[in-house]
C-alpha cells in the first residue's frame, strides 16, 4: 500500500502546469484544456462553499 499523503498536500497550482505540459506533448490541448479549466473552476467554487446545484446552474 502506497502512502499518498504527499500528493494530497500538493497545491493544484503546483501540479497544473505539469498537466498542461503533458497534454500539449500528446497534442491534446483543445477539448482536454477546456475540461481541465472547467474542473479547476468547479474546485474553486466548491472550496468557497457554494452548493453543487448552484455551481452547475440546475
Amino acid at each position: 500500500m502506497q502512502n499518498n499523503t504527499r500528493v494530497y498536500k500538493m497545491a493544484f497550482a503546483g501540479v497544473y502546469p505539469h498537466y498542461i505540459q503533458k497534454a500539449e506533448k500528446k497534442g491534446r490541448t483543445d477539448e482536454l484544456m477546456r475540461n481541465i479549466r472547467y474542473l479547476d473552476k468547479l474546485i474553486d467554487e466548491l472550496a468557497k462553499g457554494k452548493p453543487m446545484d448552484k455551481i452547475l446552474r440546475k
